[in-house]
This record gives C-alpha cells, sequence and structure tokens, in this order.
C-alpha cells in the first residue's frame, strides 16, 4: 500500500476482486504513486501481475538516481508499465517502446497517449540483423501476454512484424547517446548480444537493464550476455530479476 498509495490500493484490490467475480470488464484502469497518468490493464491477462511487479516490487527504483536521462528505449514493453514508470521518474525524458504483440501493442499505446511526444509506440521485435518475424506459437512459462516470444519466419512464411536494431532505434530518435535501455525480450536477447555487431550499439548506452532468460529456445542468454559487456566499463548489480549495468 504505502509503495502504490491508499487509493491505488483500494483501485487495485477492487479490479482484483471484480476480475476473481468475473464481472470485471475487458480493459479496467489502474494508477500508482509513480506512474503520472492512469493505467489500463486487462483482468483477464496476465497484466494485473506485471502491474504488481513494476510498482510494488519496483525494480527500477534502483535507476532513481541516474542523472541526465535523455532517451530511455524500452525493448519488450508490453503494456507500458516499465514505461510509464521511467516517464514519471524522469520527466524530461523521450521514450520510444517497442512491442511485438499486437494486443499487448494497443494497451501500450493508451498508456502512453497521456505522456503526449515525448513517448513513441513501435510495434516491432528487437532483433541483431533485419528480417522477417513472426510471433512464436509454442507458450513460453506457461503462454501469457507477458511472455511473448519472436523469431524468424521460415523462407515462405508471412511476417508478422518487422525487426528493428538497436542501432537503427537510436539513429531514428535524434539522440547519440541511449541513456536507459530496458530489455525484457524473453530470450530473444541471446541474437542482440552473441551478434557481431552488439558493440556498436552497447558503447552508446549509458545504463543497461536488462531481463536474461535461461530457459528458451535461444540457448543460455547469461553466458551470451556476460560475454558481450565484458570490458565495456559497466558495473553490474541485481534489481529483482534484472540484472543492472551502470557505466563506470
Amino acid at each position: 500500500m504505502q509503495r502504490i498509495g491508499v487509493l491505488s490500493a483500494l483501485r487495485y484490490d477492487l479490479q482484483r476482486a471484480r476480475r476473481a467475480a468475473g464481472i470485471a470488464p475487458a480493459v479496467v484502469t489502474l494508477t500508482a504513486r509513480r506512474a503520472r497518468h492512469v493505467l489500463h490493464a486487462r483482468p483477464a491477462s496476465t497484466d494485473f501481475t506485471v502491474f504488481g511487479q513494476t510498482f510494488i516490487a519496483q525494480p527500477y527504483a534502483c535507476l532513481d538516481d541516474l542523472a541526465n536521462v535523455e532517451l530511455i528505449v524500452d525493448c519488450g514493453a508490453n503494456v507500458g508499465f516499465a514505461s510509464a514508470f521511467l516517464l514519471t521518474r524522469f520527466p524530461c525524458a523521450e521514450l520510444i517502446a517497442i512491442e511485438p504483440d499486437a494486443g499487448n501493442f494497443d494497451v501500450l499505446q493508451r498508456n502512453l497517449v497521456p505522456y503526449g511526444p515525448r513517448a513513441r509506440a513501435q510495434r516491432a521485435g528487437v532483433w541483431s540483423h533485419p528480417a522477417r518475424l513472426c510471433i512464436e506459437e509454442r507458450p513460453y512459462r506457461g503462454g501469457g501476454e507477458w511472455a511473448r516470444q519472436v523469431r524468424e519466419c521460415a523462407p515462405n512464411e508471412a511476417a508478422t512484424i518487422e525487426a528493428i536494431d538497436l542501432s537503427g532505434v537510436l539513429a531514428s530518435s535524434g539522440h547519440h547517446r541511449i541513456s536507459i535501455l530496458k530489455i525484457d525480450i524473453e530470450g530473444a536477447e541471446c541474437v542482440l548480444f552473441s551478434a557481431p555487431n552488439a558493440g556498436a550499439w552497447l558503447a552508446k548506452v549509458d545504463c543497461l537493464a536488462v531481463e536474461l532468460h535461461d530457459d528458451t529456445h535461444f540457448g543460455p542468454c547469461t553466458e551470451v550476455f556476460h560475454r558481450a559487456i565484458a570490458g565495456r566499463g559497466f558495473a553490474l548489480t541485481q534489481s529483482g530479476e534484472l540484472t543492472i549495468c551502470r557505466r563506470t
């Protein structure tokens, strides 16, 4: 209750009760002390769990002391709760949120609208190179909206989303560096950090917050990640499930 505020906690509990009773609408609104604007969430999804992880556990609060934050890139933005948290904490920053899943993206857009031109959402999959991507049909970690994965399409398979690389994201942003790069892309970080071009964009990142996944078809991401950042001037700490890398 202290983390999200009394009224926000009451609203959260009410919506959870409505969900349990089966009387909640498809989309409800939630509030949190660390989100400047009202948030939209789907009761019949994993949104409530993600809300708790973001605004009650607050793993991103460890970034509060960062200075001169100008550009935030949220890879695997889901419905935008982490984006809202960071936009609220850093009111002068711009943010680019990238999310591949269509349902998540619809809610993400609604949650970013109040932040105006400071926030831009792009429906795409974060990848290391130009590619045709599809949403992975096999459920990961039991499925759910918070665990969407992408994969490269087969030669004759129709693509559902575009692949976007981080160098391209930065180039289109109008900024020279990424102040905060948040990555939670359900194992595809293996593709990012194992690519020969990873050093080019890593050199332009000031702070990295990444959730690493070692139980996906992409392989052991933790090992790949540590090889990629070795010797690049980062100091590592842990905040919940996030590995935080700051410039030393």
